[in-house]
């Protein structure tokens, strides 16, 4: 595809991507995946969810993916599941291959090259720091798209083929601005890395490059002027309950995972320097300069307690790329001095890397199959949501409690995205959603409050309910409470009518 792109990879990142795959699971329609998936599905029949479109619609303003998520499925005739399982694989390939192509440029042993190949596609769902990101989600994300268009743009720099990076950075952007500021920022700083003298002349341009850098952070305010009004209480109410923003109120092992990674790529330039190794010393200190400029930046952003907006940029999430970089290098290096060419030491790095991931994943999706592949599940979350889509009505409003997702073997799956139907306001991801889009405040605060207690409602409360928003359906406990007419229910659960 590009000229200077290593194509010996391609056996590798195929296997390894594969291996990633079955390592890190697979679970449309949980977390995140409850706004995107929901956007998507309205792209495609703008009839569904007509009574709360505003609790993804107003957080995809910025994005194009559900946009274009929606022309392939309809050009390629693939179903919805289909689509998504087939491009959360694409991106685990783009990641992969990128990374292996980052790799060809800062080490010439092939077996090191697969080494780092591997540790990435291991520690796919590794969590970093404090943020509340993996490196990539066990959903169609459309960060994980970014993340391999951003590494690739990382690779084409390094391969001195700058102008390519351009219209992958775009797509970056246009799929995910966050991820897409911190990739631009990144390449940019590389980009001034590679091309000065290495490593006398860096405090020349260090003001340049923080002049150019200030600049990303205005861009990506432009259709966010709501940053600079006056927070209501309702929407700091939202912002509480996101420990990630509050940088200042980290733990002292979430500070660890922030500033320990900058510290291994001080050691790395500098061994590497001393070593000869410029293309990784260079690398190495790119990330470097990155990670303290943004953490700088972050500093400040988080400090401004009268800007208290300015915290939903997510400066922090600056660590994502540092992340990737670090499972890169530490895997290459492992390669190198440990694994070479040793069949039993892979085998054991294999076996000892994926299986605590895999325990990992299998520990936070304990009650679903860790690939949920389309088709009927033994989840009896998931049963009730399919039984919804397929025997209520479009328009029908449900209630599910205000925190559902976390009840135990609900595995933070979204009624919304799954069972296509609508329903009030949680208290867990919508709460996500209001940080991002402070005008629907205080409607998710109404609808939280008035779920408030869900466990011991009686009719009178759903009745209520019903009177205040217009929610004609439940979901519920089974045995549900005395005069709900109930017609379906599992050993768990009640799919209820509010008479």
């Amino acid at each position: 595809m590009f000229r200077g792109v290593s194509r010996s990879g391609l056996l590798p990142v195929l296997l390894f991507s594969i291996l990633g795959f079955f390592t890190m699971g697979y679970h449309p329609g949980a977390e995140d995946d409850g706004v995107y998936l929901a956007a998507v599905k309205a792209r495609l029949n703008p009839a569904l969810f007509p009574h709360d479109a505003l609790f993804f619609n107003l957080q995809m303003r910025a994005s194009v993916f559900d946009n274009w998520m929606a022309h392939f499925i309809r050009a390629s005739g693939l179903s919805i599941a289909g689509a998504e399982l087939l491009w959360q694989f694409i991106s685990i390939v783009l990641i992969l291959w990128a990374c292996w192509n980052i790799l060809c440029r800062l080490f010439d042993d092939t077996a090191v090259r697969w080494a780092g190949t591997a540790a990435v596609s291991a520690m796919l769902t590794l969590p970093v720091a404090g943020t509340a990101l993996y490196i990539a989600d066990p959903y169609l994300h459309p960060r994980n798209i970014a993340t391999g268009l951003i590494l690739l743009a990382v690779a084409r720099i390094l391969h001195a083929r700058r102008l390519q990076a351009l219209p992958l950075l775009a797509g970056a952007m246009l799929l995910h601005p966050m991820m897409g500021a911190f990739g631009v920022s990144f390449c940019l700083i590389l980009s001034l890395t590679l091309h000065t003298p290495f490593p006398q002349r860096i405090q020349a341009w260090r003001g340049r490059l923080a002049q150019r850098q200030a600049a990303a952070p205005v861009a990506a305010l432009v259709p966010l002027g709501w940053i600079f009004e006056p927070p209501s209480s309702a929407w700091v109410e939202a912002m509480r309950s996101r420990h990630w923003f509050w940088l200042y109120q980290w733990s002292w092992y979430e500070w660890l995972g922030a500033l320990g990674p900058l510290i291994l790529f001080w050691l790395t330039a500098r061994v590497a320097a001393r070593r000869g190794e410029h293309a990784l010393a260079r690398f190495a200190t790119a990330v470097l300069l990155y990670g303290v400029f943004q953490q700088f930046v972050a500093f400040i952003v988080c400090g401004q307690q009268s800007r208290l907006a300015l915290a939903t940029l997510e400066p922090m999430r600056f660590l994502h790329l540092v992340y990737v970089f670090m499972v890169l290098i530490a895997g290459a290096l492992l390669g190198r001095h440990v694994l070479r060419e040793r069949i039993v030491r892979w085998a054991v790095f294999l076996l000892l890397a994926n299986g605590a991931m895999y325990a990992a994943q299998r520990q936070l999706f304990s009650a679903t199959p860790h690939i949920e592949f389309p088709g009927p599940s033994a989840n009896p979350w998931l049963q009730a949501f399919d039984w919804v889509h397929m025997n209520t009505s479009q328009d029908a409003y449900f209630a599910l409690g205000p925190r559902y997702m976390a009840e135990p073997g609900e595995d933070m799956h979204s009624f919304r995205a799954l069972a296509e139907r609508s329903t009030l306001a949680d208290a867990i991801k919508d709460g996500s959603v209001v940080s991002k889009a402070p005008e629907l405040a205080r409607v998710w605060q109404s609808q939280v409050a008035a779920q408030n207690g869900w466990k011991s409602f009686r009719l009178s409360d759903f009745e209520r309910l019903r009177t205040a928003f217009g929610v004609d359906w439940v979901l519920v406990d089974f045995p549900p409470p005395h005069g709900l007419p109930c017609p379906w229910h599992n050993p768990r659960l009640s799919v209820c009518r509010i008479p």
